[in-house]
């Protein structure tokens, strides 16, 4: 969408910061022993003590509150009883939501407990690129240009971008135009960001894959050689000059 009165930017900033806490919250209980279905409940419950509706659920009947995905999952992974947390997993969280007609979305990567992997330099990775892509998108940006710098910080960092997952607009609906902003130079893609547009800004950093697949569940996504993605996300608008970071509350650049 595109922000055209002051109604509407509180309207997205009461649905991004339902989102954003969520996440945070979720992030600060998630503990060794616990299954994803546990961390989505109380996700869950956070989003309806907001009055919030969960996005994938509204709009794909997804089966959880918000996506869990850990370790060789890259997204969209169902939040399920029988997946227990261990130390040292890499977990990605993605919440997004409707709240009184606005739709927000954010997610993250993080580390349970120690760093036994070592996941937290592609985590870390994956932040920094996302807060040097921010920084450089305003009004009339090629959007084709944003995803060429994820991408070259990414090659820097010895990392792969994910392809086929892109970030995109939201507002009115939780995807919406531009439908494709994608971690490296799409060619083809000749738009520009617009200013007061609403947009989900995403970071797809990976070890090993190019590309991600769908599972037999319809749902969860792995890459297609397999090791290992972070993802950090946040809903902006583009302005003249920095852009409004609606998200900012989940605090996954602290």
């Amino acid at each position: 969408m595109s922000i055209t009165n002051e109604a509407e930017l509180a309207g997205m900033k009461k649905a991004s910061e339902a989102v954003a806490y969520t996440l945070k919250e979720m992030r600060n209980y998630a503990q060794v022993g616990m299954s994803t279905k546990e961390l989505d409940d109380y996700g869950g419950q956070i989003l309806n003590e907001l009055g919030a509706k969960s996005a994938p659920y509204l709009t794909y009947g997804f089966p959880g509150w918000t996506c869990i995905s850990v370790n060789n999952e890259f997204c969209h992974g169902i939040p399920s009883d029988k997946r227990i947390l261990q130390e040292g997993d890499l977990i990605n969280i993605d919440v997004s939501a409707e709240l009184d007609g606005f739709w927000s979305d954010n997610g993250g990567s993080f580390v349970l407990g120690k760093d036994i992997h070592q996941h937290q330099k592609l985590v870390e990775a994956s932040r920094e690129i996302l807060l040097k892509a921010i920084n450089n998108i305003k009004g009339g940006v090629k959007i084709a240009d944003i995803g060429h710098l994820i991408e070259t910080e990414a090659k820097k960092r010895g990392y792969r971008v994910i392809k086929n997952l892109t970030g995109h607009g939201v507002g009115r609906s939780l995807h919406e135009e531009p439908n494709e902003i994608a971690n490296y130079r799409d060619r083809f893609n000749l738009s520009r960001f617009k200013k007061n547009a609403v947009v989900a800004i995403e970071t797809f950093i990976s070890t090993n894959s190019t590309y991600a697949e769908t599972l037999k569940d319809g749902w969860t996504m792995v890459g297609n050689r397999g090791g290992f993605m972070a993802q950090h996300e946040h809903t902006i608008v583009v302005t003249d000059g920095k852009p409004l970071v609606l998200t900012e509350m989940n605090g996954i650049w602290n």
